[in-house]
């Protein structure tokens, strides 16, 4: 078993969607970035493609690639479970965090986590969501981003 650990975070602005885990989340403000800035997905897929030492991504998905513009972050995470099976990987379980003041999350957090847990392939009770707040401190607490942190194991797929 090898274990991994993700980060993303991604600046808040109005009037753009606000994905996470893959779930459009009704919200005032939404995630910036090239893709779908789906900051959960990111560090969850940051932590599997570090359990198998295969660097991060931004080495493989990089910002201002134009087949990337706008992608779904779900399509990248299967990428990603794909090069791990390559390597002879299957993942084990994730468990992630997502720090957010606003919105208030948890009438969403079976969905994100089924999502996830289809696209690589697990039973949901593999896949741990949760959010929290930063207690009004930070660019979080400002309400200017939004932070997630995953950890993830895998396994070798003969075991």
């Amino acid at each position: 078993m090898r274990i991994g650990i993700g980060y993303d975070v991604h600046r808040l602005a109005p009037d753009l969607k606000l994905v996470l885990g893959g779930v459009e989340i009704p919200s005032r403000q939404g995630l910036i970035g090239w893709s779908d800035a789906d900051v959960l997905t990111h560090a969850v897929m940051d932590a599997l493609l570090g359990a198998a030492a295969l660097g991060d991504i931004g080495q493989h998905f990089p910002p201002g690639d134009p087949q990337l513009k706008g992608i779904s972050s779900l399509i990248l995470l299967e990428r990603v479970v794909n090069m791990l099976k390559e390597k002879g990987y299957t993942v084990g379980n994730v468990d992630a965090v997502i720090v957010a003041e606003q919105p208030k999350l948890m009438e969403h957090i079976n969905n994100i986590r089924n999502k996830l847990a289809d696209v690589m392939k697990l039973d949901i009770d593999a896949v741990g969501v949760k959010a929290s707040t930063s207690e009004q401190l930070g660019f979080a607490g400002r309400e200017e981003g939004m932070v997630a942190w995953a950890v993830a194991t895998i396994k070798e797929e003969n075991e």
